[in-house]
């Protein structure tokens, strides 16, 4: 059987509102986190409490998300200005700024 190798090149990633929507989805876990949580008792009578733990840590996992696409967003902002400006000349200073 032969090794499988693709015949194309791979499409370019899609981008959108990446910010809103990972803000969008993480108020979304959170907002059924807090529906749930009235009904607390019936989750646990039933063994179905992972359901809000759930909604809880997809919540956590979203702010983590937020941070890290805001950083992406900004690197990719501030590196799209330095290619507009002409600066971007290939040479990268090294940690002590050489």
């Amino acid at each position: 059987m032969a090794k499988w190798t693709p015949r194309h090149e791979a499409p370019e990633p899609l981008e959108g509102p990446v910010v809103a929507t990972i803000t969008g989805g993480t108020i979304l876990w959170f907002a059924m986190f807090l529906v749930q949580l009235p009904f607390y008792g019936w989750f646990a009578e039933r063994e179905l409490l992972w359901w809000v733990w759930t909604c809880a840590a997809g919540g956590g996992l979203g702010l983590i998300g937020i941070w890290y696409v805001r950083g992406r967003d900004a690197a990719l902002k501030a590196h799209a200005a330095r290619e507009a400006a002409g600066g971007e000349d290939g040479h990268r200073p090294g940690p002590a700024g050489q």
